[in-house]
């Protein structure tokens, strides 16, 4: 569906961004992909590693709607990846992160109305769902907001939705490369936070993958969540380091034990798909909407009254020798 087309990725040059371009570029045939970002020395580093003459860079913020307007001409699909992701620095800096968080996402959507872009699909991520923290509150607003925004479109053809996943194997600011770089220079342990702590995990393959089926996949408004499988940070600490003693350091600001994907408070919303989940809107539109039939033709069912997706009881849990193949993967 993306042959001959216009794709920009906001916050493109990010470890999402990268690996998507990568997939657009080899699989997906493309008239153009715009990497639209804020960090000039990263677009520079693109250019080098992708020299694609299919790629445009545009130096802009989300924050700045009258820009994004710019960027978003003739463009007909938008990946929305850009977000301030650390969970701690947004505990101590919360107005910079609802800056970009919410009212970036805020104008995602206006300039997106008003370029009649055809699809928008939001980067989400678990800490949205029963949030604790700033960083799960804000991505939980701009939920909302690009559920809401295909009402704001009205007679437009511009139509938005959310992919919420875990964590990503591999990616910046994930666990998996600060426990190599310790191991590397020679540490004694390696710091976690609690030995009870789990996690949803997801390759940046398979999560870009997800993404772009879900622009198939998608009608209006619908949360789309992957079925992964969780670990435990204790197997994770063993398959980086094989009998490296553990070190607790404790649950940091704003951090929970175990990650939600599917709250059970919207388990009357919630349909099950044979490789994923979606969380239908809690509002409606002007057409009603056969969500049990996606756009693809595969057919989902309600989950039972109550169903919660968390990392805790997942039944799928990694062991030490699949976390090592997931970690080679990525």
């Amino acid at each position: 569906m993306f042959e001959g087309k216009s794709i920009l990725i906001t916050g493109g040059t990010g470890s999402f961004g990268r690996a998507c371009v990568r997939a657009l570029l080899e699989h997906c045939n493309p008239r153009k992909i715009i990497v639209y970002s804020r960090d000039e020395l990263k677009q520079y580093e693109m250019q080098q590693e992708f020299q694609s003459g299919l790629l445009r860079f545009f130096l802009g913020d989300v924050r700045d709607r009258e820009r994004l307007e710019m960027a978003l001409n003739g463009v007909e699909y938008v990946i929305h990846a850009a977000a301030l992701k650390q969970v701690p620095a947004a505990e101590y800096n919360p107005l910079e992160c609802i800056k970009t968080n919410i009212l970036g996402a805020a104008n995602v959507i206006h300039a997106a109305i008003a370029n009649e872009v055809e699809k928008v699909i939001a980067l989400s991520t678990d800490k949205a769902a029963n949030p604790i923290n700033l960083y799960g509150a804000t991505k939980l607003c701009a939920d909302k907001l690009f559920v809401a925004g295909n009402n704001l479109a009205g007679g437009h053809r511009t139509r938005f939705a959310v992919v919420r996943y875990g964590n990503v194997m591999g990616s910046r600011g994930s666990v998996v490369p600060l426990f190599r770089k310790l191991v590397k220079e020679g540490a004694s342990d390696l710091p976690i936070t609690d030995p009870r702590m789990t996690r949803f995990w997801i390759t940046l393959t398979q999560g870009v993958a997800f993404v772009l089926k879900s622009f198939a996949r998608m009608q209006v408004g619908e949360i789309f969540v992957p079925r992964i499988p969780s670990a435990r940070i204790l197997d994770l600490a063993e398959a980086v380091a094989p009998g490296m003693p553990v070190r607790v350091i404790g649950i940091r600001p704003g951090e929970k034990l175990h990650e939600i994907m599917c709250p059970a408070d919207d388990s009357h919303l919630t349909l099950e798909f044979e490789d994923h989940y979606v969380i239908t809107p809690s509002i409606s539109f002007l057409s009603p909407v056969n969500y049990e039939r996606n756009a693809l033709g595969e057919k989902g069912k309600p989950v039972s009254q109550g169903f919660e997706y968390s990392s805790e009881t997942n039944p799928h849990f990694l062991d030490v020798e699949e976390i090592r193949s997931l970690i080679a993967q990525a």
